[in-house]
């Protein structure tokens, strides 16, 4: 296994662990995640063609969706509502 995708299983295995924070502390950790996912990715992708990056996409796609969904809204001017 070469080291960008066991660096890509920590990155999962760190996503998940911030999941399990209260919402008020996942923010700190969950920017620097998504942060580090197109440079993680775009390093697989390097590594390991588009196929395995299509399914990182698709899997980090998933696990970001409400920020994914809630910076899409920013940028086309709408005021989003942030979870309690």
């Amino acid at each position: 296994m070469s080291l960008s995708l066991i660096t890509g299983c920590l990155w999962v295995l760190l996503a998940t662990f911030v999941a399990f924070l209260p919402m008020r502390r996942q923010f700190p950790p969950g920017i620097a995640l998504l942060i580090a996912a197109p440079l993680l990715l775009s390093w697989i992708a390097w590594d390991h063609g588009a196929w395995i990056f299509a399914a990182g996409l698709l899997g980090f796609m998933s696990m970001f969706r409400n920020p994914l969904i809630y910076f899409f809204r920013r940028a086309r001017g709408e005021a989003p509502e942030v979870p309690s």
